[in-house]
């Protein structure tokens, strides 16, 4: 492996730095990944909805079967979450719609992938592979958010199922989706314990939702469940034991965040660099400025940090280690990328000046995608208080 990466390295200079510690088949990989992601390009970018034609692409370019483990046919089955995070940092530095959309496909059907039965699975995981069905991940509600545990979207006994009524809000891929993991109360009053996990239709009578304008493009809605009906095969898991299934996918996801993170820090750093490369000013170059030099060695020493944690957490992940290794290392993961890449793209930003704010530029679009990351899938001071509830349990 050294003597490959050392003749990669006279080809490709700096490039090989994103490597480190990947094995060769691993380092292909994020070079595919890289490559599908350039041809996604000609794709016309959708603002704040799914954007269905990108998300057919990668099925049809095999992106999406990549989010689970097993042979392409084989059905799908748990993903690796090494894997998950190449293919978000890969995607992220070339195109950051087509990495959200991924990404989104994957934090949707993993509850039913992973707590589904058979027939649910067999329902929705395959035209999710294909890029036929796009599903989401319903948790967040308007009193909510940070505090899962106080959800209120009630799910009411109704013969040998429930009814819910209630409401989501900050659901990516809301209202478009054709499947959602909603996680409603099925015990009043007993916070975490009492929430069970539902596959839901899309189409199903009651459901309805609105879009979200925010600052990032992405699709982003809000649902209202009106006597929505859902019965026992729709039960993700066990009834009263939800919580644990959102657990079980953000710990997942949770370091992979903190890949995309990194790609889009990545891409902000090698813009920086060409920049400051071609850039003249007071009789020399901008890359000349002793200041300048330090900000990019900062910027790079932060990215190559967050990228071993995001690396790190997800080999707990898929080593299969005790699951407070595995919380804990993915909130710091998540932490530390998220916090790290805001920083970065502001200091792109401050080397580039006020064209690196205008509209259509990489960097405008990076400041403003950059921002979601520190909330989602847990805010960063939600993070720290994994973080401390690990140390603390390590010392008990």
């Amino acid at each position: 492996m050294v003597g490959e990466v050392g003749e990669r390295a006279a080809d490709e200079g700096t490039e090989v730095y994103l490597e480190y510690g990947l094995n060769p088949g691993q380092q292909h990989f994020m070079g595919f990944v890289r490559r599908v992601a350039a041809g996604l390009s000609d794709v016309e970018p959708v603002h704040g909805a799914v954007n269905r034609a990108l998300v057919k692409r990668m099925g049809e370019q095999n992106l999406l079967r990549k989010l689970f483990g097993g042979d392409a046919d084989e059905p799908p089955r748990d993903a690796a979450a090494m894997q998950l995070c190449l293919l978000r940092e890969g995607l992220a530095q070339v195109n950051t719609e087509a990495e959200t959309a991924l990404a989104l496909q994957g934090l949707g059907s993993y509850p039913i992938l992973q707590s589904g039965n058979d027939a649910t699975r067999d329902r929705w995981v395959p035209g999710v592979a294909r890029g036929d069905v796009v599903p989401a991940f319903a948790l967040s509600e308007p009193d909510a958010g940070s505090d899962a545990g106080a959800l209120a979207l009630e799910a009411r006994p109704d013969g040998d199922g429930w009814t819910l009524h209630g409401t989501k809000t900050w659901i990516s891929n809301a209202p478009d989706a054709d499947v959602y993991s909603v996680f409603a109360r099925t015990t009043p009053g007993a916070k975490a314990r009492g929430v069970t996990a539902f596959a839901v239709a899309g189409d199903s009578p009651g459901l309805s939702g609105d879009r979200l304008d925010m600052v990032a493009p992405h699709a982003l809605g809000t649902l209202r469940f009106d006597g929505v009906r859902v019965s026992r095969d729709d039960v993700l898991g066990e009834v009263d034991e939800g919580f644990g299934v959102a657990m079980r996918t953000l710990d997942l996801f949770r370091p992979s965040v903190g890949a995309f993170a990194v790609g889009m820090a990545q891409a902000a750093l090698d813009a920086s660099l060409a920049w400051a490369q071609g850039r003249e000013l007071f009789g020399g170059r901008l890359i000349d400025q002793q200041a300048t030099q330090h900000t990019l060695a900062e910027m790079a020493t932060r990215i190559e940090a967050g990228r071993l944690l995001v690396r790190r957490a997800a080999a707990a992940y898929d080593g299969g280690a005790p699951g407070t290794v595995i919380t804990t290392s993915a909130a710091q993961a998540k932490l530390f990328a998220t916090e790290t890449a805001q920083w970065v793209v502001d200091q792109a930003v401050q080397l580039h000046g006020a064209r690196g704010l205008q509209k259509g530029h990489l960097l405008e679009r990076l400041y403003r995608e950059v921002r979601a990351p520190r909330i989602y899938e847990g805010a960063s001071e939600v993070q720290r208080t994994i973080i401390a509830r690990g140390l603390m349990k390590g010392v008990e």
